[in-house]
């Protein structure tokens, strides 16, 4: 049995029928058919069970398709990596990215990784934490930077900061009685409107709670950027990331929350057991190595 007859084995298991998968390796019915009769031959088992429409695994062709998958994936990252060997350094590398993190990865994260390796270009895809997580798990992107919290039961991740909320109003405080403010407490809150992003209503919600704060939640919305033009507009207060905020802009205040509990983390997270480019283990190799 070579790598060959592997893959085509496992092509015409996941095509369902031999025709399909013929016609997906380009070649004809007939030579499959007979590269699948002479691995049965090989084996001395029965693989397949062949109906009308639709082949049918046995309980030994199970087992090879599943064994064999992970066969093929090691043969594949293998020849990726000598690609990778053989291309040195260069290369294209593929980012999902939360939009509260559009300063913290040119400034901070890709900034010293493109002094290191001035050749390697970018495509950035651009989503909601849960858009960046299904980018990674289809492969996608090579790496996503997101933020907690996160299903990250199939994903690798490094925690690269931990950061807190902060409160953004108008900068007419006045209307909210935070005139000459400099530091800010949650039960300043109390009763009074916010505007947060929806995926951060839980984690604001419980702190509020837990602090016996009483919540009077004006608009929920999908993203922290809106969250500040409202805030901005004095239509209420925003309840954002630190890093989100655009420190040239002159139309808001901003006060830090330090509430151990309010608080998130930014964290890039790739696929557990697939291949990663170079460009990908080198700047994860970079992250491990420093502190942001």
């Amino acid at each position: 049995m070579d790598i060959k007859q592997l893959i085509n084995f496992i092509t015409i298991v996941e095509e369902g029928n031999i025709t399909k998968a013929a016609q997906k390796l380009h070649i004809s019915q007939p030579p499959l058919s007979n590269q699948l009769k002479a691995l049965e031959e090989e084996l001395g088992v029965k693989l397949i069970e062949r109906g009308s429409r639709k082949v049918t695994l046995t309980d030994v062709g199970n087992l090879l398709y599943k064994r064999g998958k992970d066969m093929v994936n090691v043969f594949e990252s293998t020849l990726n990596e000598v690609e990778d060997f053989k291309s040195g350094i260069e290369g294209v590398l593929k980012i999902g990215a939360v939009s509260t993190c559009n300063q913290f990865i040119p400034n901070e994260l890709i900034s010293p990784y493109a002094k290191q390796y001035p050749k390697v270009k970018f495509e950035l895809y651009e989503g909601n934490t849960y858009e960046v997580v299904d980018m990674i798990e289809r492969g996608i992107v090579d790496i996503g930077v997101v933020r907690t919290p996160f299903n990250s039961e199939n994903l690798c991740c490094l925690n690269l900061r931990t950061e807190p909320m902060v409160v953004v109003v108008n900068k007419n405080g006045e209307k909210f009685g935070f005139e000459d403010r400099e530091k800010m407490d949650l039960k300043d809150l109390d009763g009074k409107p916010i505007v947060i992003y929806r995926r951060y209503e839980k984690l604001i919600m419980d702190v509020l709670q837990l602090n016996k704060v009483k919540a009077n939640i004006y608009c929920l919305n999908d993203d922290s950027r809106t969250t500040i033009a409202w805030a901005q507009a004095g239509l209420a207060i925003g309840i954002v990331p630190k890093s989100i905020i655009d420190n040239s802009n002159k139309e808001i205040e901003v006060y830090e929350l330090d509430e151990e509990e309010l608080k998130t983390q930014i964290s890039v997270a790739w696929m557990e057991n697939k291949y990663l480019p170079r460009s990908a283990r080198n700047l994860l190799d970079m992250i491990r190595k420093s502190s942001f």
